[in-house]
C-alpha cells in the first residue's frame, strides 16, 4: 500500500474533492481486519520501546466531521498502546481562564512529555475551524492562527516530538447515514446532538476551512487523509501509517547498568 498517496505534500493545494472517501486499498474487509490484528502487536512492541527508551515522544492529531470516526478511531487504533504511555486530550468550547490566553495556551500543556504517546482528538485546529466557518474570527486572524500553529508544531518536533495528522473524510451520504443510525438505536441516543445537523447544513464552509487547514502539511508534521466511509480501512490505513512513523522514530530500549547474566535470584 503506497501510503504517500494519501499524505499532503508541503506546499500542496487540496481540493477535498479529489480524495476518495471510500477507498479500499484494493483489499477485502476479511484481509484487512486480518492485517490489523498484525498492526496492533507491533504498535503495542514499538510504543513500550518509546516508553522504555524516553527520550521521544509521538503526537497524533485526529480531526474529522461529526460522525466522522475519531472516537472509533481511538478505540480500535490507540486501544493497541499500554494504557500507562497514552494521554488522550480533547479540546472544547474554551473555558473562562482558556479564552484569556492565547489559543495555543491549553493545547501545550497538554503536549506529550518524552515516552509518551499522545492524542488529540480535536486539536488546536479547531481554532481555524470552527471559529473560522461561524465567524468568531475573521480570514486575517485565520491566517494568522495557521502560521503560529505551523511555528507551534515546529517548536515540539525541534523537541523531540514526532507529529503525525490525521482527517478522517467521510461523504456527506456516509455522514447522514451514522447519524441515522445514532437516531434509529436508543442505545445510541446520547451520541446524537440536535447541533450535528447545523454543522451538517454548513458541508461546503467546512470543507473550505478544512482545506486551509491541510496546507499546514510539513515533513515533520505531516497530514494524511485517510478514507473514512469503511470504517475496517480507516483503522487499517491509520494503524499502517503510525508503525511506518513508529519505525522511523526507531526507539530503543535503554542500556542497563548491571549484566542480567551475573544476577542469580533465590
Amino acid at each position: 500500500m503506497n501510503l504517500d498517496s494519501y499524505r499532503v505534500m508541503p506546499g500542496q493545494s487540496v481540493q477535498l474533492a479529489d480524495w476518495n472517501t471510500n477507498d479500499d486499498g484494493g483489499l477485502g474487509k476479511k484481509e484487512g481486519v486480518g492485517r490489523l490484528a498484525d498492526l496492533g502487536e507491533r504498535l503495542a512492541t514499538l510504543q513500550e520501546r518509546l516508553y522504555a527508551e524516553n527520550k521521544q515522544a509521538l503526537l497524533i492529531v485526529l480531526q474529522a466531521r461529526d460522525a466522522g470516526g475519531k472516537d472509533g478511531t481511538v478505540k480500535t487504533v490507540i486501544g493497541a498502546f499500554n494504557p500507562n504511555g497514552v494521554r488522550i486530550s480533547n479540546f472544547k468550547v474554551p473555558t473562562e481562564e482558556e479564552r484569556a490566553h492565547d489559543f495555543l495556551w491549553r493545547i501545550h500543556a497538554q503536549a506529550p512529555r518524552t515516552g509518551m504517546v499522545g492524542v488529540f482528538n480535536r486539536s488546536h485546529y479547531e481554532d481555524v475551524l470552527v471559529t473560522r466557518v461561524h465567524r468568531l474570527i475573521d480570514e486575517e486572524t485565520a491566517r494568522r492562527r495557521l502560521e503560529h500553529i505551523h511555528a507551534f508544531e515546529a517548536l515540539l518536533s525541534d523537541a523531540g516530538t514526532r507529529i503525525v495528522k490525521f482527517y478522517l473524510h467521510i461523504s456527506p451520504e456516509e455522514q447522514k447515514g451514522r447519524l441515522q443510525a445514532r437516531l434509529d438505536n436508543p442505545a445510541k441516543h446520547w451520541k446524537f446532538n440536535v447541533g450535528d445537523l447545523e454543522e451538517r447544513a454548513l458541508w461546503p464552509e467546512y470543507t473550505s476551512a478544512y482545506e486551509a487547514a491541510l496546507t499546514t502539511s510539513t515533513t515533520q508534521a505531516p497530514w494524511f487523509v485517510i478514507p473514512a466511509d469503511r470504517k475496517w480501512f480507516r483503522n487499517l490505513l491509520v494503524s499502517e501509517i503510525l508503525v511506518k512513523t513508529l519505525e522511523e522514530m526507531n526507539p530503543q530500549f535503554p542500556q542497563t547498568s548491571f549484566d542480567a547474566g551475573t544476577i542469580h535470584i533465590e
